[in-house]
C-alpha cells in the first residue's frame, strides 16, 4: 500500500512543540468564527456613525461572507501551494490590517472594503487552521482532544461574539468590536511563526488551476450572493433567480473541468469519498439551522423581551459552555471508542430536540424554563457532532490535499450560515407577514397593538424554528447514512470496511499506518 507509506512519513513524527501550537491555531480560529456575529451588534452604531443607508447596511455583512465563502476553495489551494504555516501567518497579518482599516473607517466605502478583506484573509486563514491541525496531531487521542476544543471554538465562537461585541458597543465604541481583532491576529501570527512547524512533504506544488478558481469563486459568490439577495429582494426577484441559475452552471463546468485538468483545484477524490460527502452536506445542514437560532433569539431576546446587548451576550453562554461540554467531554472521550456516525447522528438528533423545546416559545416565556434548557440541548448536541466531523473530514487524507479538504469544511459552514440566515429570515417575515393579515380584526378589537407586533414576530420565529428542527433532523439522517467508517483511532479493520464506495478503501486504511 504505496499511498499509506507516504502518508506515514509525512507526518508520522510527533512535533513536541504541538499543544502549544494548537494555542495559537484555536486563538485564530475564535477570531475568525467571532467575527461572523461580533459586527452584528454593532451595525446600527456604525450605521449612524457612517451615515449608511437602510438599503446598504446589509452590505457591510455581506462583503465579509461573499469574499470568505466564495475564496475558501482558493485559500486552502493556496496553503497546500505555499505552505500551511506561510499562509496562516500570512492570513493573520492581513487580517488585523483589515480590521485597522475597518475600525479606522472614515466612510461606508471604507467599512465595506475593510469587511472584503476581513473576508479574503480569512479564507487564507481559515483552511490553513484547520489543515495545519490536522498535520500536527496524528495520534488518535491527542487527536480526539485537540479537535474537541477546535470544535468548540468553531461552534461557540459565533455565541461568544454576541457577547464581545454587546460589552464593547455598549461598553467602549462600535470600532472595537473591529480592534478588538487586532491583538488577537498579532498574538497568533508571533506564536505561530516559533512554534507551529511546517509539516515535511505537505506541499502541492502543481500549477494552479486558474479555470478552477474563477470557476468556483464565481459559482461560490453567485450562490452566497442569491440567498442573501432572496432574504432582502424575495425568492421571485429576477436577479435572485438568475444568480441561483449561475450558481448551477457555474458550479457544473468547475466539476467538468476539476474531472478533466491535471492538478485540480478541488481533486474529486477529496468530495467524492463517502464519508467525506457525508460530513460535508450534514455539517452544511446543521449550520443552517443554528445560524437561524442565533439570529431569532438575538432579536427576540431584545426586541420582544427588552434584553440589552450585554444581556442578550450572557443568555447564550450556557449555549456555549454545552457546545464546549459536548464537544471537549463527550465527543472528545467517545471518539476512539465508537464510530464516528454514532456521535454525529445522536449529535444533530439532541441538537433538534433543543430546537423542538424552542418552538414553544411566547411573547413572555421565562428564560429558565423555556429558552434555557433548549440551548443546553442544542449546545450539547452541536459540540458532541462537530468533533468527530472535523476531525474526520481531514483523517487519512493525503497531506497534499489537506488544505482543500481543510477548505471544504469551512465552505459548508459558510455557504451554510449565508443560507440559514436568508433561508429562514424570509420563512420568519412571511409567516409574521400572514398572522398580521389573519388576526387584523381581532387585534382591533383588543387594542394592544404593541402586544399584538410582539405575537406577530414571535409567530414567525417559532415558524422559521420548526424548519431548522427539520433541517437538524435531516443533517441526522445523512450523518447516520452516509458516514460508514469505523473508529478514527482503530487499528483493524473489518474487509467489509475497506470495501465501501468511492475510495472508501485508502480512508479506512490509512489511519492504521498513523500508530
Amino acid at each position: 500500500m504505496p499511498k499509506t507509506a507516504e502518508v506515514r512519513s509525512d507526518i508520522g513524527h510527533t512535533d513536541p512543540k504541538r499543544w502549544t501550537a494548537l494555542v495559537f491555531i484555536a486563538l485564530a480560529q475564535l477570531m475568525v468564527v467571532l467575527d461572523a456575529t461580533i459586527v452584528n451588534i454593532a451595525l446600527p452604531h456604525a450605521q449612524t456613525d457612517l451615515h449608511i443607508s437602510d438599503a446598504n447596511k446589509q452590505w457591510v455583512i455581506t462583503a465579509y461572507a461573499l469574499a470568505f465563502g466564495g475564496l475558501l476553495l482558493f485559500g486552502g489551494r493556496i496553503g497546500d501551494l505555499w505552505g500551511r504555516k506561510r499562509a496562516f501567518v500570512i492570513g493573520l497579518l492581513g487580517f488585523a490590517a483589515a480590521s485597522a482599516v475597518g475600525g479606522a473607517a472614515g466612510n461606508e466605502a471604507m467599512l465595506l472594503t475593510s469587511r472584503a478583506a476581513q473576508g479574503l484573509f480569512g479564507a487564507l486563514l481559515a483552511p490553513a487552521a484547520l489543515s495545519l491541525l490536522a498535520v500536527t496531531f496524528t495520534d488518535a487521542k491527542e487527536r480526539a482532544k485537540a479537535f474537541g476544543i477546535f470544535g468548540a471554538i468553531a461552534g461557540g465562537g459565533g455565541a461568544v461574539g454576541l457577547l464581545l461585541g454587546g460589552f464593547l458597543t455598549e461598553y467602549l465604541n462600535w470600532r472595537w468590536t473591529f480592534f478588538v481583532n487586532i491583538p488577537f491576529a498579532i498574538i497568533a501570527a508571533l506564536g505561530a511563526f516559533f512554534v507551529i512547524r511546517e509539516p515535511a512533504g505537505g506541499r502541492n506544488r502543481s500549477p494552479l488551476d486558474v479555470p478552477g478558481v474563477v470557476l468556483s469563486t464565481l459559482g461560490l459568490v453567485s450562490l452566497v450572493y442569491g440567498f442573501t439577495r432572496a432574504a432582502s429582494d424575495g425568492w421571485s426577484d429576477p436577479v435572485t433567480i438568475g444568480l441561483f441559475v449561475a450558481t448551477v452552471v457555474l458550479l457544473a463546468a468547475f466539476a467538468l473541468v476539476e474531472s478533466k485538468v491535471k492538478a485540480p483545484l478541488l481533486p474529486l477524490r477529496v468530495v467524492t469519498n463517502r464519508n467525506r460527502a457525508g460530513i460535508y452536506m450534514s455539517l452544511g445542514l446543521a449550520i443552517i439551522g443554528m445560524f437561524g437560532l442565533f439570529l431569532f433569539l438575538t432579536y427576540y431576546l431584545q426586541v420582544v423581551q427588552g434584553y440589552s446587548s450585554v444581556k442578550t451576550g450572557f443568555a447564550f453562554l450556557p449555549m456555549v459552555a454545552a457546545m464546549v461540554t459536548g464537544s471537549t467531554q463527550v465527543g472528545a472521550r467517545l471518539m476512539n471508542r465508537v464510530p464516528a456516525r454514532l456521535l454525529m447522528g445522536p449529535g444533530f438528533a439532541l441538537a433538534a430536540v433543543g430546537m423542538l423545546l424552542l418552538t414553544r416559545l411566547e411573547v413572555g416565556s421565562p428564560y429558565a424554563s423555556v429558552i434555557l434548557p433548549g440551548m443546553v440541548l442544542l449546545g450539547l448536541g452541536m459540540g458532541t457532532a462537530f468533533m468527530p466531523a472535523m476531525s474526520l473530514a481531514t483523517h487519512g487524507i493525503e497531506p497534499r490535499d489537506a488544505g482543500v479538504a481543510s477548505a471544504m469544511v469551512n465552505t459548508s459552514q459558510q455557504v451554510g450560515g449565508a443560507i440559514g440566515t436568508a433561508l429562514l429570515n424570509t420563512i420568519a417575515a412571511s409567516a409574521t407577514t400572514a398572522y398580521v393579515a389573519g388576526h387584523t380584526l381581532a387585534a382591533a378589537a383588543g387594542g394592544n397593538q404593541k402586544l399584538f407586533q410582539a405575537q406577530a414576530l414571535v409567530h414567525g420565529y417559532t415558524s422559521a424554528i420548526w424548519w431548522a428542527v427539520g433541517i437538524l433532523v435531516v443533517a441526522s439522517a445523512i450523518a447516520l447514512t452516509f458516514i460508514n467508517a469505523g473508529r478514527p483511532g482503530a487499528s483493524k479493520v473489518s474487509s467489509s470496511e475497506t470495501q465501501g464506495a468511492d475510495g472508501d478503501e485508502d480512508e479506512l486504511r490509512i489511519p492504521v499506518a498513523m500508530h
